[in-house]
């Protein structure tokens, strides 16, 4: 019994050998598929930037702002904000410092969330109106 499991097992792990080894090439080929696409995706970007704010050396701080910050600052300040309405009025109740440790953090994430929603019109008000 214990022979034709070992022979069993054996057997599947040399098929699995062949493969991994027709999964490699394939993966191999996404992955030089996906590279050159993101590339071609971020020289439009750099082009879209460039034109965008007037000059190259702008190009990535503008995109990072708009396409990083400006998206996941919402969800993550959102949940901050929940965190600390959670310490203030679930955890707050029995313990005075939860409540205020929760009203800062509302007050933190509500200010992170505002600056960084405004952040790239201050952006492009100082590089495009300021630079000259």
């Amino acid at each position: 019994m214990k022979k034709t499991i070992a022979i069993i097992l054996i057997i599947l792990c040399i098929l699995s050998i062949n493969t991994v080894f027709a999964t490699n090439n394939t993966i191999e080929e996404t992955t030089q598929n996906g590279v050159l696409e993101v590339k071609d995706d971020m020289e439009q970007k750099k082009q879209e930037y460039t034109e965008k704010y007037g000059d190259e050396a702008y190009w990535f701080a503008g995109y990072v702002i708009e396409e990083i910050v400006q998206p996941y600052s919402i969800p993550l300040c959102f949940l901050g904000i929940a965190v600390g309405l959670v310490f203030q009025y679930v955890m707050g109740t029995r313990r005075m410092d939860y409540k205020h440790r929760g009203f800062g953090l509302v007050i933190v994430f509500v200010t992170i969330l505002v600056i960084c929603q405004l952040l790239p019109f201050i952006y492009a008000l100082v590089v495009t109106g300021w630079r000259g």
